[in-house]
């Protein structure tokens, strides 16, 4: 089976930075797309960012300039770098992955259990 677990989260001032973790255990092949949302209290989930296994990221306009997202695809980890963080940033963070168990299996999309960031006074 595979696992995805999300660290790093916690409360944070405004202006305040924290680094978010996603690592994905168990049998895996490859993994493609891997991306970051997030979902606030009585709002629905929402993309943060994407990044390909060949790098190549995209940031949602509320985050860019802010966000930074990265992986290091011999680990299966993948990194969220929040900087200048806002209390409307304030949600449930949650990595998501495209995986390939076997070479000749297809993809499946995983979800993490979600780590909660906090951006308050």
């Amino acid at each position: 089976q595979v696992q995805l677990v999300e660290s790093g989260g916690g409360l944070v001032q405004p202006g305040g930075s924290l680094r978010l973790s996603c690592v994905a255990s168990g049998n895996i092949f490859s993994s493609n797309v891997m991306a970051w949302y997030r979902q606030a209290p009585g709002k629905q989930r929402e993309l943060v960012a994407t990044i390909t296994s060949g790098g190549s990221t995209n940031l949602a306009d509320s985050v860019k300039g802010r966000f930074t997202i990265s992986r290091e695809n011999g680990k299966n980890m993948m990194y969220l770098q929040m900087k200048n963080l806002k209390p409307e940033d304030t949600a449930v963070y949650y990595c998501k992955a495209q995986i390939r168990r076997f070479y000749w299996s297809k993809e499946v999309e995983y979800w993490g259990q979600g780590t909660q960031v906090t951006v308050s006074s």
